[in-house]
């Protein structure tokens, strides 16, 4: 659960976008990296353009003398056929021509949505601390439809149209200078219209995709959370509250529709009005013996030729219009730094985490905290008590750079950590931009193949702690270290591999047992997968459905009780049996048997392994080898529980209260 808190005005992080924006407008130059993954295709649409030209051209010329060869009483010969010929090809031209626009407009789909995912999940935590699910799958969704329309709405073949418009202005200047000039006198009114109206088309289509972008998000909230709307008799404002944003879409969509019908009707307006004033003025031209009947008739179909790409490239322009409406919101996610791109700035080195081992004395413990202080960018907590933590925690007092950090950064340079601190929008606390802490001077290790646990009230900071291990953030200051090594000089793929990390929430994605089990373990085999699930206690769940493995589990895990879901969560990081476990009140939703059997597995994949638990229960705290207490993110007290009992009162009030805070 993420919550967002007020406080004074101070930088703001990169990472944090407004949501009720309509976004930066794109430029056309980042349209065409989509269509250039796709030159192949669009040469041979380009050189079809061109032949389709030609052909189209061609007829005009023939209907001519078609004209003077009937009036002079000639036989026609082949004359026609050449005609019906032409027509027949450029027919056939126009049709695979089509396909291979709408084939490569689904092309340009699916690399965007390729590229979009791409970024979208290798974002940083905090991106998703702000903003709305919905709204990121209408990016993916409805966004990058939009871009389509630029190929089968006329780009491409607004250029063989380009030809077409001008071979049929220079046939047309040949044939009668005076009736050119009247035709583009028309076509240039109708050409300043059409610029005039474009950008605003580009503004509302952007701001439509945002409101379609806040109904995706209305709708994914009601959704996810139906039952506990019906439960509060809500359904019905839920319903309203998702009108109103339908409302909203509606509206900008019937704006761009208004704008785009001024557009579209100008091509025609402009050949009506070119036709009669061509027809008029030609048969007085005609009369007066300036120009035959044949001219006059070839000069009509040039007239029809210059106009219909015109068409096209109105329609061409309101398409890209829009797209580039959309692309702002697609290229708003591209551009986002992902989590990774400033470490190598932060650490050159990138060490791997086997590479770190193999130089680490055997006595470093698995983790470390040394002086480590941490406030969540923009104050967006990630669960409840991380909420919590930034609503209560006081002020930190600057912290004084440990000798691990003045060594860290004589070695990468301390305006290169510095810039990229700030980049990141976790850069020291100063003056002038100076945010609410979570942790404040945290130090503690954990020494390896024992078991730590956490404890203290809620909004301690327990979970933060898990968070800065697995770097979904950096700390503000201070260092967190992965076997002697600052984390941030290890790769985070391989960071992540040492570790196994159960969540508070214990999520459990949409598909089968089997897609959640072998999510941090892909090459597990069936006969593991079904181990895993009886150390769990998980049997009667395997054998619920004659699927076994392939049962499928519903969204969020919702055909699973709350207990099942904790289960098959602490089964997913039990299969991968990392070195180290992270454990988040793995335990608070299991009743008195399925915990003991729970600590058993536990107790059995743990053998030889680091485990940091956040205790829930006294029963989960009593047996470790080592006992953190925090509270309002500091340390009060280390040590075993008999030790805490005598020494640490906060520590002593919660064993008393059974932990149950």
């Amino acid at each position: 659960m993420s919550t967002t808190h007020s406080a004074p005005a101070r930088r703001r992080s990169p990472f944090s976008r407004r949501t009720d924006d309509a976004g930066p407008r794109a430029r056309f130059s980042q349209l065409l990296p989509y269509l250039f993954e796709h030159r192949g295709v669009l040469a041979v649409v380009v050189v079809l353009s061109v032949l389709g030209a030609a052909a189209s051209l061609a007829q005009p010329l023939l209907v001519s003398q078609v004209i003077d060869i009937v009036g002079k009483g000639e036989p026609l010969g082949a004359l026609v056929w050449g005609l019906v010929a032409l027509v027949v090809v450029s027919g056939l031209i126009s049709g695979y021509q089509h396909y291979l626009l709408q084939r490569t407009g689904e092309g340009v789909v699916l690399s965007s949505r390729r590229r979009l995912v791409g970024r979208m999940l290798r974002l940083p935590i905090s991106e998703f601390d702000t903003r709305r699910t919905g709204d990121l799958v209408s990016r993916v969704g409805s966004d990058t439809t939009l871009l389509r329309a630029v190929l089968t709405q006329g780009l491409v073949e607004a250029i063989g149209g380009a030809l077409t418009f001008v071979g049929a202005l220079i046939a047309m200047l040949i044939i009668d200078p005076v009736l050119l000039g009247l035709t583009v006198l028309v076509v240039a009114v109708s050409i300043v219209v059409v610029t005039l109206l474009s950008g605003r088309i580009r503004v509302a289509s952007q701001k439509a995709q945002t409101k379609v972008g806040d109904l995706a998000a209305a709708v994914e909230r009601a959704i996810s959370s139906v039952r506990t709307i019906r439960a509060a008799n809500a359904t019905e404002r839920e319903i309203a509250a998702v009108d109103e944003d339908a409302t909203g879409a509606y509206r900008m969509g019937i704006r761009v529709a208004k704008i785009s019908a001024l557009v579209v009707p100008v091509a025609g307006i402009a050949m009506q009005v070119s036709f009669l004033v061509v027809l008029g003025v030609g048969g007085f031209r005609v009369a007066a013996g300036d120009i035959t009947v044949a001219n006059l008739v070839a000069f009509i179909l040039f007239l029809f030729m210059m106009i219909l790409p015109l068409g096209q490239a109105f329609g061409a322009i309101a398409a890209v219009n829009s797209a580039l409406g959309a692309l702002g919101r697609i290229q708003e996610i591209l551009d986002l730094p992902t989590e990774d791109q400033r470490d190598r700035e932060i650490a050159p080195l990138g060490m791997t985490v086997g590479a770190a081992n193999e130089s680490l004395a055997p006595e470093a413990p698995a983790i470390e905290f040394a002086d480590v202080h941490f406030a969540y960018p923009e104050h967006a907590a990630p669960d409840e008590e991380a909420a919590d933590e930034a609503r209560s925690a006081p002020a930190a007092p600057p912290a004084e750079p440990t000798a691990e950090r003045l060594a860290f950064e004589a070695l990468t340079g301390s305006d290169v950590v510095a810039e990229a601190e700030a980049a990141a929008g976790l850069g020291r606390d100063s003056d002038d931009a100076r945010p609410s802490g979570v942790l404040h001077g945290v130090s503690f290790t954990v020494p390896r193949g024992k078991r730590t646990a956490l404890v203290g009230p809620s909004g301690a900071g327990k979970s933060t702690i898990l968070a800065l291990i697995e770097r979904f953030y950096d700390p503000t200051s201070g260092e967190v270290r992965f076997g002697g090594l600052d984390v941030r000089s290890l790769d985070r793929v391989a960071l992540r591999s040492q570790l196994g990390y159960v969540e508070q929430d214990a999520p459990v994605l949409a598909g089968s047992l089997r897609d959640n089990l072998t999510l941090a373990a892909p090459d597990a085999t069936d006969a593991q997968c079904v181990d895993v699930l009886h150390a769990v206690n998980l049997t009667e769940v395997l054998e619920r459905s004659d699927q076994g493995l392939d049962a499928p589990v519903g969204e969020d895990g919702i055909m699973l009780s709350g207990g099942e879901r904790q289960r098959l969560a602490i089964a997913r990081a039990l299969l991968a049996a990392p070195p180290v476990l992270l454990l988040d009140e793995s335990t608070s939703s299991l009743d008195g048997r399925n915990e003991q059997l729970m600590r058993e597995a536990i107790d059995a994949v743990a053998e030889d392994r680091t485990l940091l638990v956040i205790a829930h229960r006294l029963s989960t705290v009593v047996d470790s080898d080592q006992i953190v207490v925090l509270d309002h993110g500091r340390v009060v007290g280390v040590g075993t529980h008999s030790e805490l009992v005598a020494s640490t009162p906060l520590y002593r009030d919660l064993a008393k209260h059974q932990l149950l805070v």
